[in-house]
């Protein structure tokens, strides 16, 4: 018997198309929409505006990052890697979380390498996490968090981080937390606010965590994007290691968002139950970028320090214009975003001020509304990205001034 090829009989499960339909992706007729990022990038293209929305850097990655590639692919490493990701990539990430953070991280049983941090974050919540579960995060949040957690069949719970600090308020963190949580995901730095949590907010839901035996999933694929403070992971803090899966990229860090180089380590026990998921989603990926991602991580101290340097410097390029745009701005403290509200010029619905800003500026950003389940609590907000070159912060800067005549 032929399989049917019916459009119509093919039907979306419940849980991902509420979810799909409170982000906007699907229409209350079932027809699929672009995202605010796929419409504010075509934006861009189509009025020549500064695209100031999706978080690409505009510069190539470590020139000796992108050799490594090149020599691997003239090698032949052009084949299936293990499953568990190449022996010298997972060695290099043990090496890293070492020399960074003194974990001591085995590269044979507690690394994965992975399809990007978005694929190691839907193996782990789809291998840990079980309908009826609930799943603690910050809001607002990175996007495809809310569709992870619904394809898993669990119950999305957030605390909200308030402009324009953005710093959790304890007391809800205490309140959202139940008999019934498994895991909280924790995006640190975070995106899109920029904001960094606090020792004693990363003391808390470890305490929080243990006490309701949870899981910590850390996304941390800025950690080395830091203005200031150097990064700490939530699993130096003591009993944090044995609960906590890490997940991070080189996406960020060495600009090579494209080769979708991710990882995650854990205990061996929960790195195992993640591949038995990660195995049937893409079960491998990117076998000649894995080596130069280990390169990468092998780079001295001086790059790492030059990066986030290069990068402050165009966040206050940007933040200046803004400024002088008339918005009022939060200062990041990691990541490669910051936010601004727009409501001292009379904004108040940032989607559509985004929208406009193409024109009246040459400008594009994000309403940070798209990452939120609740955009009235951001109703003005608007996330710029500063990754890009000096010159074109610069040029950008300059178009957003013109809104303040």
């Amino acid at each position: 018997m032929s399989r049917p090829t019916n459009l119509e009989r093919v039907t979306i499960p419940g849980a991902w198309l509420r979810t799909a339909a409170g982000a906007g992706l699907v229409g209350p007729d079932g027809s699929v929409g672009a995202t605010i990022f796929a419409e504010m990038s075509a934006l861009a293209a189509r009025t020549g505006a500064i695209n100031l929305g999706q978080g690409f850097p505009d510069t190539d990655g470590p020139p000796e990052v992108l050799e490594a590639a090149r020599q691997a692919i003239a090698d032949g490493v052009n084949q299936y890697p293990p499953g568990r990701g190449m022996p010298v990539l997972r060695e290099a990430i043990a090496r890293h979380q070492q020399r960074f953070y003194g974990l001591a991280v085995d590269p044979d049983t507690d690394v994965l390498v992975t399809a990007g941090a978005t694929e190691a974050l839907a193996a782990t919540l789809l291998a840990l996490v079980e309908p009826g579960d609930e799943v603690l995060t910050f809001e607002p949040y990175y996007d495809s968090y809310a569709a992870i957690v619904a394809l898993a069949g669990a119950r999305l719970v957030t605390v909200p981080l308030e402009w324009p600090a953005f710093a959790p308020d304890p007391d809800r963190i205490r309140a959202a937390f139940s008999a019934r949580t498994r895991l909280v995901l924790v995006n640190d730095p975070h995106n899109p606010t920029g904001s960094v949590l606090d020792r004693g907010t990363r003391e808390l839901i470890v305490e929080l965590a243990t006490r309701h035996d949870a899981l910590i999933v850390t996304d941390e694929v800025y950690e080395h994007l830091r203005f200031g403070t150097p990064h700490e992971p939530i699993a130096t803090l003591p009993g944090a290691a044995e609960r906590t899966i890490t997940i991070s990229s080189g996406g960020k860090t060495f600009s090579t968002t494209g080769w979708k180089i991710g990882w995650l380590h854990a205990r061996a026990d929960l790195v195992t139950a993640i591949l038995s998921v990660k195995q049937f989603l893409t079960y491998v990926n990117g076998a000649p970028f894995q080596p130069a991602i280990a390169v990468g991580l092998d780079l001295p101290d001086a790059f790492y320090a030059r990066i986030a340097a290069d990068l402050g410097a165009g966040r206050d390029i940007l933040i200046a214009g803004l400024r002088r745009a008339g918005l009022t701005v939060s200062v990041p403290e990691g990541s490669y975003f910051v936010v601004a509200d727009a409501a001292p010029l009379g904004a108040t619905d940032a989607a559509a001020f985004c929208r406009d800003l193409a024109t009246t500026a040459g400008v594009v950003g994000i309403p940070v509304s798209a990452f939120t389940a609740t955009p009235g609590a951001y109703a003005g907000l608007v996330r710029f990205a500063f990754c890009k070159r000096p010159d074109v912060l610069r040029e950008a800067a300059g178009r957003l001034s013109s809104l303040s005549a």
